[in-house]
C-alpha cells in the first residue's frame, strides 16, 4: 500500500482476476490494486454506470426487458426491450433518474447464488433475455448485483456504490438486434460514457462536438464533394465534381509514388469466373461478402479484392528469378456485401477502390520488400502529417494452410519489423484468411485511430495457383506473395481526410485552391486576367463574378473550405498585385503576382500540409 492513495483504488486482481474491492481475500491470495488511471478502472466504472441507466430505465419504464449492458470503447450501451419507441428527447429524462439514485449511493452488492435460484429469480421479474443468457451458462452458482431495488445479472466487477458514478452522458440511441442476429428481436440500443472526473468528461464531449462538426458526411453535402442516395443504394457512392477532382488528384499522386518505387501500372476486370473464387480459398472463407452473377449459364464472381487478376498477370509468363521481385499496382474498384447496420458514409461502404498493390519475390527477398513498404508507408503518411503504430494481427479461426506455413509467413512479419528496430503490438487472431499480416493505424486530429494501411504475407495463394520461377539452379521454386495497400481504400482515406482537416484540404490536395473575389463590376476583367494566368500555371482557381458584396462572398468562399481567397478592388487592380486572404481570416496585402506564384508553386510541389509560407 506504499505511496498508494486508498482512495484512487477501483478494485483488485486476485490472483490475475479482476475483483470488487470488498471481496474476501485467502491467506495465499495474490493482489494487485486496480488504480483510477488504469484502463480497467474506467472500464469497470462505464460497465457500472450501464447498470445504473438499466436501474433508471426500470423505474420510469416498468415493462422494460433487459438485455445486456457491457462496457465498450469511449463508454457503455445496454440493449433493451421497450413497447415505446426512445427518442433523443428521453435521454435527459433518464439521465435525471440516474442522478437521482446517485444521490442515493446504494451500495453495489455481489452475490453468489445457484443458478437455478438465478432462474427463479428472473422469472419473477420477467426478464427473458437474462433467462437465455443463464441457459448458455453450465456452472452451478452464477453471481448477481444488487443496487437498491434494481438487480442484475453480471460477473462483475463493479464499483462499490452507485454515489461513485457521477460524471455520465447518454450520447445516442440505435437499433440493435439480440445477439446480432437478424431473425431474433430487434432491441434499442442506448450509448453513454463516463468518466471519473468532471473535466474528463467535458473534455470528451468537447471532442464529440468537434467530431460531428468535421463529419464528413456533412462535409461532404456541404462541399458538394460526394453523395450517397437510397435511389441508387446503400453504401455506393457517387463523386460529385469538386469530389470528383479531390479523388482523381489523390489517385493521380499514388500512380506517381508506385510509379518512382518500381511498381508496374495494371487493370483488370471487375467478374471473374466463380471456379477461380472457389480456386483461391474465397468461396469457402469469404463467401458471405461477395456477390455473385450469372452471363450465359455461367457463374461469376464479383471481385471483393484484386489478388487473382494480379496471379493471373503472374501466371501468364514463365518467371525467372531475375524476373523478380515483381511489383504490380492497381487502383481496383471493389465490392463487399457489408451489412447495412454497419454502412457509414465513405468510411464503410459496398464500393470502393483501393491502392491495392502484389508483390511477387524469392524468400531472400522477403523481408527487403516488406522493408520497401514500410519506408512507403512512412513517406507517405508524413504528407499527410499522420502519425501510426504497428501491429502484426496472426491467424484467425477461419484460415488455409498448414499451421507451419502460418507460422513461417508470421516470423517473416516479425523479423521484418525486428531488423528495422519497430515498435509492434501482436493482435492475436485478427489476419486475413489466406496469411498474418501487419496492420498500420494512423491517428487522426482528433486522437481517433483508423487502420488504413496493411501488408499481408501469403506462402497459400502461390501453392494453390501454382505460381512458380525458375531459379539459379534451373529448378522451379514457389514464390512468395505480398498484398498490401498504403493508403487502404481511396474513399475511406477521402472520408479520413475530410474529418482530420475539417473539410480544408491541404492547398495541394485542395478540389479549388484559389478563389478570386471582385469587389466591384469594375475589377472583374483583371480579376479573369489573374485567374487565367494562374490556370495557366496548372492552379485549380475559379472567380466569384456575382453582383454581391464582398464580405458575403468572402463567407460564402470561408465556408466551401477554399485555402486561398483573393480579394481584388482598386488598388490591386491598379498596382497589378493581389491581395491574399487565406481561409482562417489571415491577410496578405498587394503581393506581386510572380512571387504569389512561386509560394503556391513550392506549396504544390512539397505537398506540403501548410497554407501558407
Amino acid at each position: 500500500m506504499n505511496n498508494i492513495d486508498i482512495n484512487k483504488i477501483i478494485a483488485v486482481k486476485i490472483n490475475g482476476v479482476a475483483k470488487d474491492i470488498n471481496t474476501i481475500l485467502n491467506d495465499e491470495d495474490e493482489i494487485e490494486y486496480i488504480l483510477e488511471k488504469d484502463t480497467e478502472a474506467l472500464e469497470i466504472l462505464r460497465h457500472s454506470t450501464s447498470h445504473l441507466m438499466a436501474h433508471a430505465i426500470k423505474h420510469l419504464y416498468k415493462d422494460a426487458k433487459l438485455a445486456i449492458g457491457p462496457s465498450i470503447e469511449n463508454g457503455f450501451y445496454y440493449d433493451i426491450e421497450l413497447d415505446v419507441a426512445l427518442s433523443e428527447e428521453d435521454l435527459p429524462t433518464i439521465e435525471k433518474e440516474m442522478q437521482k439514485i446517485t444521490k442515493c449511493n446504494f451500495p453495489i452488492i455481489r452475490k453468489d447464488i445457484q443458478k437455478k435460484d438465478a432462474i427463479k429469480l428472473f422469472e419473477n421479474l420477467n426478464e427473458p433475455y437474462k433467462l437465455e443468457i443463464l441457459k448458455d451458462i453450465n456452472d452451478s452458482t452464477v453471481s448477481i448485483y444488487e443496487q437498491g431495488d434494481f438487480v442484475d445479472l453480471c460477473t462483475g466487477p463493479h464499483m462499490p456504490s452507485t454515489g461513485e458514478l457521477k460524471h455520465f452522458k447518454l450520447t445516442s440511441l440505435a437499433g440493435a438486434y439480440w445477439r446480432g442476429d437478424s431473425k431474433n428481436k430487434m432491441l434499442q440500443r442506448i450509448y453513454g460514457t463516463a468518466f471519473f472526473t468532471k473535466d474528463g468528461l467535458d473534455e470528451y464531449l468537447k471532442r464529440i462536438e468537434e467530431a460531428q462538426k468535421r463529419d464528413h458526411r456533412k462535409l461532404g453535402r456541404q462541399l458538394e464533394l460526394f453523395l450517397i442516395s437510397d435511389e441508387v443504394g446503400a453504401g455506393l457512392p457517387i463523386y460529385m465534381p469538386k469530389g470528383g477532382m479531390l479523388r482523381s488528384i489523390l489517385e493521380e499522386f499514388e500512380r506517381q509514388e508506385h510509379i518512382k518505387r518500381g511498381y508496374g501500372i495494371v487493370y483488370g476486370p471487375t467478374i471473374l469466373k466463380k471456379e477461380l473464387w472457389g480456386k483461391s480459398g474465397h468461396l469457402d472463407n469469404y463467401k458471405e461478402n461477395m456477390y455473385f452473377t450469372t452471363i450465359d449459364d455461367m457463374d461469376y464472381g464479383i471481385k471483393p479484392m484484386n489478388c487473382i487478376n494480379h496471379i493471373m498477370i503472374y501466371k501468364s509468363d514463365i518467371r525467372s528469378y531475375r524476373d523478380l521481385p515483381l511489383r504490380f499496382f492497381e487502383l481496383g474498384t471493389v465490392h463487399r456485401h457489408e451489412k447495412s447496420g454497419v454502412l457509414h458514409g465513405l468510411l464503410r461502404v459496398r464500393a470502393f477502390t483501393q491502392d491495392d498493390a502484389h508483390i511477387f519475390c524469392t524468400d531472400k527477398q522477403l523481408v527487403d520488400e516488406i522493408h520497401n513498404i514500410l519506408e512507403f508507408v512512412k513517406d507517405i503518411m508524413a504528407i499527410f502529417g499522420f502519425i501510426y503504430h504497428l501491429s502484426v494481427s496472426t491467424r484467425p479461426e477461419k484460415y488455409m494452410g498448414s499451421t507451419e506455413i502460418w507460422k513461417l509467413s508470421t516470423e517473416a512479419l516479425i523479423n521484418a519489423l525486428d531488423t528495422k528496430g519497430l515498435k509492434y503490438e501482436i493482435n492475436e487472431g485478427d489476419g486475413a484468411f489466406y496469411g498474418p499480416k501487419i496492420d498500420i493505424t494512423l491517428t487522426d486530429a482528433l486522437g481517433r485511430q483508423w487502420q488504413c494501411a496493411t501488408i499481408q504475407c501469403d506462402f497459400n495463394l502461390p501453392e494453390r495457383f501454382d505460381l512458380t520461377y525458375v531459379g539459379e539452379d534451373g529448378f522451379s521454386h514457389r514464390p512468395v506473395m505480398l498484398h498490401r495497400v498504403i493508403l487502404g481504400s481511396i474513399d475511406r482515406f477521402i472520408g479520413i481526410l475530410i474529418e482530420h482537416f475539417a473539410g480544408l484540404m491541404p492547398f495541394w490536395l485542395a478540389p479549388i485552391q484559389i478563389y478570386a473575389l471582385p469587389i466591384a463590376d469594375r475589377h472583374f476583367p483583371y480579376a479573369a486576367e489573374v485567374i487565367n494566368k494562374l490556370k495557366c500555371c496548372g492552379f485549380r482557381c475559379d472567380a466569384d463574378k456575382r453582383n454581391e458584396k464582398i464580405g458575403y462572398k468572402i463567407r460564402q468562399a470561408t465556408s466551401q473550405k477554399i485555402p486561398h481567397i483573393l480579394i481584388i478592388g482598386d488598388n490591386e487592380m491598379n498596382n497589378k498585385t493581389i491581395s491574399v486572404r487565406l481561409n482562417n481570416g489571415t491577410q496578405y496585402n498587394n503581393i506581386d503576382i510572380e512571387q504569389y506564384i512561386a509560394q503556391i508553386k513550392d506549396l504544390n510541389d512539397n505537398k506540403s500540409i501548410k497554407y501558407w509560407r
